[in-house]
């Protein structure tokens, strides 16, 4: 999936632009996203709003994101090479998780709710294969990475939620909670925090508190309470792991450490 710099610097903010425009299609179209979410209620339907308040921070980064990538300029440096090469990895998963949920927005606005799901499952399912299997770990000194990190880290962990939501609703609308279904949300969130960083493991929490408030409003407490139990583990979890194991590195001490020892030679 490569793709150059100065491809990546005009096609990540055009599907940036696109799904941004699907948004407010999805938010001031008749029915509206909630329109569709309050009409079809599943175990594993969030609090709409928790939605809402996710998306427009995650927006800020993607737009620093989204500046830094024009900015940059692989000529100038060896080190600028190295950002723009860990951003520019990234892009075609972004690309592709924009474009996955503009056309979601148009399917699940029409209640299409199968249709739509096959595009959250692209989107999902790429951006946890981008984070999991190829991204490398988070380099402290390098700001390209950090917002990386966010950007790519944030957007998977709304996967997960969208993935969840959207599944539910398309194929069991309107059913509670059975114990297959407690059980392996329980195991699933608590086996995806032992493996997560701050910032995903973080995202699980938000989901999972997201998915307890929103059960409690459609009078499944029993059920909402549960999973604001896991909720609490799984900031635990994450909590204990990341301290036990911190997840991030920090090139410019090495290269620090490197000069250091140079001039002591010197």
């Amino acid at each position: 999936m490569g793709i150059t710099h100065s491809t990546a610097r005009w096609a990540a903010p055009l599907a940036f632009i696109i799904d941004f425009a699907a948004q407010q299609y999805g938010m001031l179209s008749s029915p509206n996203m909630k329109d569709v979410h309050d009409a079809n209620i599943s175990f594993w339907s969030p609090q709409p709003y928790f939605i809402g308040a996710f998306f427009f921070p995650q927006q800020i980064f993607q737009l620093v994101w989204l500046y830094r990538l024009y900015k940059l300029d692989p000529k100038k440096s060896e080190k600028e090479k190295k950002e723009v090469d860990t951003m520019v990895d990234f892009v075609p998963f972004y690309i592709v998780g924009n474009l996955c949920i503009a056309t979601w927005m148009i399917f699940w606005n029409s209640s299409a709710l199968k249709t739509s799901n096959v595009f959250v499952l692209i989107n999902s399912l790429s951006q946890l294969y981008y984070i999991s299997l190829r991204q490398p770990r988070m380099d402290t000194s390098s700001t390209s990475s950090i917002l990386t990190h966010v950007v790519s880290k944030t957007f998977a962990g709304i996967g997960v939620l969208d993935l969840l939501h959207n599944g539910s609703v398309a194929y069991f609308d309107h059913q509670g909670p059975n114990t297959i279904v407690k059980v392996l949300t329980g195991v699933g969130f608590g086996a995806a925090a032992c493996l997560s960083d701050w910032i995903f493991g973080g995202c699980l929490v938000y989901d999972l508190a997201a998915l307890a408030v929103g059960q409690r409003a459609v009078g499944q407490t029993g059920w909402g309470n549960l999973l604001g139990v896991y909720a609490a583990g799984a900031a635990g979890i994450v909590g204990l792991r990341n301290w036990a194991r911190p997840p991030y590195v920090n090139d410019g001490d090495a290269a620090d450490y490197q000069v250091a020892a140079t001039e002591d030679v010197l």
